[in-house]
């Protein structure tokens, strides 16, 4: 059986490395063929940014594969349940299976259910780190002390320009 991996972190400090491995030793473990492994360094929040999601969703579409591996479903999105059933739905007939969630194998409804579930619990997690990095500032700020890059620091990284069009 033919299949791809899809591998994502959030931040530049983090590295598919360790994702990608173990994918790979499930795939051979299971007698798969890895064809091919999309990487991605962005945030599961931002829809449409993910360029490797994208591509694998189109190889998907010319049926270069036959199962989709990932570490963890919410590698794939963190909007929610409608985001990762959508996704899973715009793959079928490619299987789209989990290395952390095991019932992703699950035939039928039950792991349309399980989908809905981890879904939601994504982005309840996603949702809940968020409210206690806000918290946390909102502490900082109440000691008087300065949030952001200190005075003077430079990027490290060149960053993109983006060009914007002033409006009257």
């Amino acid at each position: 059986m033919k299949a791809v991996i899809y591998a994502r972190v959030s931040t530049y400090q983090q590295d598919t490395n360790n994702q990608v491995a173990a994918l790979k030793a499930w795939a051979k473990q299971r007698g798969y063929e890895v064809m091919a492994v999309y990487r991605e360094n962005e945030s599961a929040w931002k829809a449409g940014h993910q360029s490797q999601l994208s591509k694998l969703i189109l190889d998907a579409k010319c049926h270069h594969f036959d199962v989709v591996l990932v570490w963890a479903l919410d590698r794939l999105s963190r909007e929610g349940a409608a985001a990762i059933l959508n996704l899973i739905n715009t793959l079928k007939p490619i299987r789209v299976f989990s290395y952390q969630e095991q019932w992703t194998e699950a035939p039928g409804i039950v792991a349309d259910i399980l989908y809905a579930i981890t879904g939601w619990v994504a982005r309840m997690e996603s949702e809940r780190r968020s409210e206690r990095t806000k918290a946390g500032l909102v502490r900082v700020k109440a000691q008087d002390k300065r949030l952001g890059r200190p005075k003077g620091s430079k990027d490290k990284r060149k960053r993109r320009r983006r060009q914007r069009i002033a409006t009257l």
